[in-house]
């Protein structure tokens, strides 16, 4: 069954539950829930970057979140019960974030995790979301989860990881800007997938990495790293993440001036920081992978603006009600579709109670298809129930005149690799 259907069978299904029909939508929330015959509702807990390295992901994460579970519970709930979001800040951390898993299972009793972004976190918490048979839906980027590392509890259905990613942008990278290739990246787990996979991938396009420059994720100045470059490197690609990003690509620009190589950055360096901001203007002509495209382009579809209405964000990727407050547009439209795929589970598998927790995760591994719709506003997706990895489409934008641009737009099946592990053959 796609997840068309599924929405669809769930939408009916919820209308049928509560015994309103079309009367549902007019009834106050509380009461919707009072004549499902149910109080308690569906607990999802969010552990949030709240602080730390990722807080700025963390805040949007936490924004799109709250919006998605507004849209969800307008429609009914999920299977008739309200949707209740429970947040504990992992600070960034991976022991933390083994602390804010347990206290979820343990304190909280949630039905779900969801939420986790920074791989060393997902890395330090899934584990104990395994031991405790808590589904833990997880909107990271990292390799961890299709690699076969991580446990069957452990799912990552509505955003790419790393390898599928690259894998889409090297063919690009080496046709139109050079094979001699520079790698600046985070000294942590997500950078070394872009390290590896990115050098694999080049290389299969008959291009080579000719430098791999590891920044540690906690640096606040970057100018040392620079003379590090070859003299022959044809193309710069960066990949940075934390709150010195706009030091980073201002000090990248300081270093080099007019005679700079060819630029791909992954939106991670830009992520949270206007484009148009002192000292980057040598940022002009360069080129970004975007999960979803911050600036509204000219093709974009009805559901783009729904969910940029939705999130509160306006047609430059900032919030409608502070201009200088740049979402993490690439990156967070994964919570607003997990929270959707959560729903759709639920509803697929009959869920009730903790009890059904496997049933839930056999029915979100059961999905294929996520056509692009309200749910799935950055576009189609394919999942796949073994690896419990979602493949879909990247987009590579230019910057000009002061915008990010759609330069080219990758197929799904760009993004393909080869199995490598069969969670579904693992016991619960």
């Amino acid at each position: 069954m796609t997840n068309d259907k599924v929405f669809s069978k769930s939408r009916r299904n919820a209308l049928k539950t509560l015994g309103l029909g079309a009367a549902a939508t007019t009834l106050p929330l509380w009461a919707r829930y009072a004549q499902a015959g149910t109080a308690e509702p569906i607990k999802v807990g969010f552990q949030a970057h709240k602080t730390g390295i990722g807080a700025a992901y963390g805040r949007w994460y936490e924004r799109t979140t709250m919006a998605a579970a507004k849209k969800i519970n307008d429609e009914g709930g999920i299977n008739g019960r309200a949707l209740e979001i429970v947040i504990e800040d992992d600070g960034t951390d991976p022991k933390r974030g083994a602390e804010v898993v347990e206290k979820f299972a343990t304190r909280h009793n949630v039905d779900v995790g969801f939420g986790t972004l920074f791989s060393h976190v997902v890395i330090g918490s899934a584990p104990r979301a395994g031991e405790l048979k808590l589904p833990y839906f997880v909107v990271s980027e990292g390799h961890h989860v299709a690699s076969g590392m991580l446990n069957r509890h452990t799912l990552q259905p509505c955003i790419t990881d790393v390898k599928s990613q690259v894998a889409a942008m090297a063919p690009f990278v080496a046709n139109n800007l050079g094979k001699k290739v520079t790698m600046i990246f985070p000294d942590f787990a997500f950078g070394h997938d872009h390290r590896d996979f990115f050098s694999a991938a080049i290389e299969a396009q008959g291009g080579e990495v000719v430098a791999k420059i590891a920044i540690p994720p906690t640096e606040s100045s970057f100018t040392k790293y620079f003379p590090k470059i070859p003299r022959n490197t044809d193309v710069i690609y960066h990949v940075m993440v934390g709150p010195a990003v706009l030091t980073f690509v201002k000090e990248m620009g300081e270093f080099f001036g007019p005679s700079r190589p060819e630029i791909f950055g992954f939106i991670d360096s830009l992520e949270a920081v206007d484009i148009n901001s002192p000292g980057l203007e040598f940022l002009e002509g360069t080129y970004f992978w975007e999960g979803h495209p911050r600036y509204a382009q000219a093709n974009q579809t009805e559901y783009d603006k729904a969910y940029r209405a939705g999130v509160g964000v306006d047609n430059t990727g900032a919030s409608i009600s502070d201009s200088k407050d740049i979402a993490t547009y690439a990156h967070m439209f994964g919570c607003w579709e997990t929270l959707h795929t959560i729903k759709a589970g639920m509803e697929a598998a009959g869920y009730q109670s903790t009890a059904d927790r496997s049933k839930l995760i056999e029915a979100v591994e059961a999905m294929t298809d996520m056509p692009e719709g309200f749910a799935h506003p950055q576009g189609a997706k394919l999942f796949n129930g073994k690896t419990h990895q979602v493949f879909g489409h990247q987009y590579i934008t230019k910057v000009s005149g002061g915008r990010l641009n759609l330069a080219h737009t990758t197929s799904i099946e760009d993004t393909f690799y080869p199995d490598e592990v069969d969670y579904t053959k693992q016991s619960f």
